[in-house]
This record gives C-alpha cells, structure tokens and sequence, in this order.
C-alpha cells in the first residue's frame, strides 16, 4: 500500500462564505521530512476518560471542584493548553477517531462498543501504534483499547509491540459485572465462570494471543492505574537503555464510572470518589513526568494528555460510589458523555516538548483528536495511507506556536449511522434534536438521550455568545448553513469513493419471514 501525507486545500466553491470553509477533500502528496530530523522524539499519549472541560485546574476546575490538581498545572504551565480540542461524544468512537485519524464512521466505529456485534476495528484500519511502528519506534498500550477482541482488532494488529489491561471489548465498569449479575440473579451460577472469563486483565505482544492475567474484580479495578503507569515507566526504561525511540499510549481510567479510588486517594478529595480519582489522576501525571526527567529525556520527549470526550452526566451517578456523585464538569458548555453538544465534544488538552512548544501557552485554534496522527507523522517523518481519507489535518504549526487561528474550521458529529451535527468556526449546527429522556430522577441525558427528527430546518448556535446554547439563532444567522452544508458536502462526497462499512447497531433488526 502506497503511503503519503495528506494535506487539505480550500475547496472550489462560490462565494466569500464558500472560500471562509477551509474543509478540502484530501489530497495525497510525498511524505515530508520530519521536524525534528536530528533525532526522533519519543511520544507519551496518556488518555483520561470522561473527563469534562471544567474538571481541571487549568480550565477552572481543580480545587474550585475540591480536589487540587497540581501536577496537571505544572504540565499545563510547562507546555501548550488547547481550549478548543474537540473529539467524538463516547470512549469508542473517540478512540477510533484517535487512534486512525478519521472519523469513527469511517471504520464502523459510531457506537461505544457492544460486544457480540460486528462492528470492531477492522484488520484493514491504519492505527497510530502502525505509523509510529513503521517509523522505528517501539510501541505499548496499558489500558484501555475498547475496540474489539477479535483477532484483527487488537492493538497488538495495529502496530503496538506490547498490551496489558482491561478487556479490550469492554470499558472499565466491567469490573462490577459479576457483582450485578450474582444481584439480579441473571444467570445461573454456574454460568459465571463463562463470564468471569471475558472480564479478566489481559496482555499481550505483537502477532500474539491474547492472554488472561487476572480476574478483573472492583478491588483491582481500584489499583489498575497504578499497575498501568508503572508499566508505562517500565517500557520508557527498557526502551531507553536500548537506545529505541518509543511510543507509550496510556489510556488509563482516571474519571470514568466506577471512580473506584485506590487505597492511596481515598478520602483525599472533598467530593467523594470523583475528585479522588482525579488527584489520583493527577498523582500519576506527575509520575510520567518525572520518569521522563529522570531518564533525561525531557526536551525529546512529546507528553500530551487529553480526555476522550466530555464527562458522565446523570446515568450512573450512584454506581460504586458510596452515595457520591461519579458525575463531571463541561464547564460553560451544555452536554455530557453520549450527548452531541458541545459540553460531550470539547475537554482538555496539553502538549508538552520543551524546546518546541512554548510553555505557559494557549491557543484557541480549533484542534480534533483526528489532528494527532498527521501532526505527529509531520514532527517524526511518519507515514500515511493514502488509500483512503484521513480526516486528521496536520497541526504541528498550532503546536509550535506558529498560528494562532490553527487549519481546521469544520468538524462533523455522527451518532451510529446519522450525521447529526456540524461545528463550523463558532457554531453548532444540529441536524438531529437530541433531549433527555424521562422524569424527575430517571430525566438522563447522555447515553440515555432520545433523538427525533428536525422539522426540515436545523438548529444553530453560537457558542460564543451562548456557551450554554440556550438561544437558537437559526433565523438571526441563516447564512451559518451555507458553509456548514459545503462541510457535509465534503464529506460525502469522499464517502462516494470511500464508502463506510455498516454503521454499528443494536436498536433495528431485520424482520423474519
């Protein structure tokens, strides 16, 4: 397969607005050479899970929420805070979009994960654990991958030398599985081992099985990071005496439903078990940076910490959680996790590599987790497919302090097989209405939103007039549609020549007969 990197271009069109869009089909061109050509920069992702925009010092939150976050103030003084990092609304397709490159729908991938279905990372899909591992590099993932067990699927497929964690089908509430079934009576007892089997801690290497470790219970649920970042360090160690360059993915679980804190933090913060995981989270942010120092890698090694999507609303605010809420903070914006708003698709991010990035910085330029694997294959001389469309732009000259206003304008939100929003410059365009579900106690939000149709005309706002987007300026802004219909209009027309698998599903089924 050919690879090349891709860059977009102003599209033909009509119009000033027309020439504002900024949304190009792609376009193949030859492999640049990479910025740091003398020597390849190692790579630290480490990825929070439903943590919201306004959890964090840096953005507002930290000790305002009762729970200081110092270590992520440090990282955030030292390097780069994005304000506008916009990813996809639940932990499947935002890993999918994270790890490819392109939108979630482009590999089945629009639904968190149900295992039992067809829709998993396909053995086609070009990950970041491929580019990184073609480039030279030495790759590991502890945590979460939450994109199929299946053979083909595993990181261990996609470029990564090494995996230890969770279920790769599941998230980490399956911790509590065994517990609820035994309390609902749902299968008999002696069906459990079946499923005490598929919720196991599990590892494995490159082109090799997937191994069971242990079984995934709550009491290691609780002390999982703790294992996931001292194996994290482990492989910086190991890769570092052998003089490789090395990319560690850690998506571990700090503020995602059962916050379980380990023995450490518990008690630590003054909102229950959220905020302590968060300054367990924090703790460990700062080990990472630490190692990185001890090993006198600071100024070659990249850190970006980044959230998966906006935090858990009110779903399961009381799931293991001693009678404390397990819910986060969007900040100004409205929606949570599994919501299309902008609270569920803007959280943070901070990008760190002294010597290149400025420290003490801020952009406002609009920034997509898609943008990471072109912007690093630019900084490492990485290469890209060229056999499909890569919805990632490169971003390194927002990262190295060269424009301030960044190359992305547009961004789509898709919900399984639905379009469902846009956001164009500073607006959100809803194609889709989307509203809590119930009443009084059981109104949820999120995950557990209904969805209706449009009366022909979508919704618009400004989120900077109106972070909360209580105002719908659809007939003060009309001409918002224009551009945010010739972003729609991109993308299928890329869709033409690049059609997606089957979008996931667990609502409609065929009838018999």
């Amino acid at each position: 397969m050919g690879v090349s990197r891709v860059r977009r271009s102003l599209p033909t069109c009509h119009g000033i607005l027309g020439s504002l869009l900024g949304v190009a089909a792609f376009a193949t061109l030859a492999a640049s050479p990479a910025l740091a050509a003398d020597t390849k920069p190692n790579v630290v992702l480490i990825l929070a899970d439903n943590v919201g925009y306004g959890d964090l010092g840096p953005y507002g939150g930290g000790e305002l929420r009762g729970f200081p976050t110092p270590r992520i103030d440090q990282l955030a003084h030292e390097g780069l805070r994005l304000t506008q990092y916009l990813v996809e609304p639940a932990c499947t397709p935002s890993r999918a979009a994270l790890m490819t490159g392109q939108y979630s729908i482009r590999n089945g991938l629009s639904l968190v994960l149900v295992p039992g279905t067809k829709n998993t990372l396909s053995g086609d899909a070009f990950t970041m654990g491929d580019m990184f591992h073609a480039a030279g590099y030495a790759t590991a993932i502890y945590g979460k991958w939450h994109l199929g067990r299946d053979p083909q699927s595993l990181p261990t497929a996609h470029g990564f030398d090494e995996f230890y964690g969770i279920p790769p089908d599941w998230s980490w509430d399956s911790a509590t599985f065994l517990d609820t079934i035994r309390l609902t009576h749902a299968f008999p007892e002696a069906y459990l081992p079946h499923i005490a089997a598929e919720t196991t801690i599990v590892e494995a290497a490159a082109g090799g099985p997937l191994q069971s470790v242990k079984p995934y219970t709550p009491e290691v649920r609780a002390e999982i990071d703790n294992e996931l970042v001292d194996k994290a360090i482990d492989f910086m160690k190991r890769q570092h005496a052998a003089e490789k360059p090395f990319f560690v993915y850690l998506p571990f679980s700090m503020g995602h439903y059962p916050n379980l804190p380990s023995k450490a933090f518990a008690g630590k913060s003054r909102i229950g078990n959220y905020g302590d995981k968060m300054m367990e989270g924090d703790f460990h942010v700062g080990q990472v940076l630490d190692a990185v120092k001890q090993l006198g890698l600071d100024d070659n090694t990249i850190v970006i910490f980044v959230s998966d999507n906006g935090p858990q609303g009110m779903t399961v605010r009381e799931l293991g959680n001693n009678g404390t809420p397990d819910t986060g903070s969007s900040g100004p914006f409205r929606g949570e996790l599994g919501d299309i708003s902008e609270g569920a698709i803007r959280t943070f991010a901070f990008i760190r590599w002294p010597g290149h990035v400025n420290p003490d910085s801020t952009s406002y330029a609009m920034f997509s987790e898609m943008d990471f694997l072109p912007t690093l294959a630019r900084i490492i001389g990485g290469k890209l497919p060229t056999d499909r469309p890569i919805d990632g732009l490169d971003q390194s000259d927002v990262l190295l302090g060269k424009t301030a206003q960044g190359h992305r304008q547009s961004l789509l939100t898709f919900i399984g097989p639905d379009l469902v929003a846009v956001r164009w410059m500073h607006w959100r365009i809803y194609y889709r209405d989307i509203h809590p579900t119930g009443d009084g106690a059981q109104r949820l939000g999120g995950l557990e939103s209904s969805s209706s149709e449009m009366n022909g005309y979508p919704k618009i706002f400004n989120i900077e007039m109106d972070p909360g987007e209580q105002l719908n300026v659809a007939f003060l802004f009309p001409w918002v549609l224009n551009p945010a219909l010739m972003a729609v209009s991109e993308y299928e027309k890329s869709v033409k020549d690049h059609p997606n698998p089957p979008a996931p599903n667990v609502t409609r089924f065929r009838g018999g007969g």
